[in-house]
């Protein structure tokens, strides 16, 4: 009887500090992003490398399962997703992320070609949805709506 509350206490204790961790992955910032690079890989389609800065004061964990649409003006013009990223817990760091991402429909590239020749971010935002996967086996979804894309170019 003893071992078994024992285990139990144990199994609450450390369910308690993955619970600490996990309040404070809420504090998670995107400090930079950037492209590293992107190619089309169809008349639709492309692949690439963002360099995403993140100030983490929380634990290790993984990001999993990104996916999301960005958004000019209101107006989706590109869905991706990306690979599996770990996160470095307490540390400030840029990480390397492969992308993929789709024209949405009635998006041409022709329309992204006249969208960065403003060589500005206005008006381009971002909805982004992600798992983080913490090593105890817990998954946190994360959902982020309306990220202002121009705030990382200043």
């Amino acid at each position: 009887m003893k071992r078994i509350v024992k285990v139990l206490v144990l199994a609450a204790l450390a369910l308690s500090l993955s619970a600490c961790g996990i309040s404070k992955l809420k504090d998670l910032s995107v400090s930079s992003l950037g492209v590293k690079y992107i190619t089309p890989t169809s008349n639709r389609s492309l692949k690439g490398v963002l360099l995403l800065g993140l100030d983490n004061p929380s634990i290790d964990f993984t990001v999993k399962d990104v996916e999301g649409v960005i958004k000019y003006y209101d107006r989706d013009i590109v869905n991706f997703t990306a690979g599996e990223l770990p996160v470095q817990g307490k540390s400030e760091q840029v990480y390397e992320l492969p992308c993929t991402a789709t024209l949405c429909d009635k998006v041409s590239f022709l329309d992204l070609l006249v969208i960065a020749s403003k060589k500005s971010l206005e008006g381009m935002s971002a909805d982004v949805k992600l798992n983080a996967s913490l090593k105890n086996g817990m998954h946190l979804p994360l959902s982020f709506k309306e990220i202002d894309l121009e705030q990382f170019t200043q």
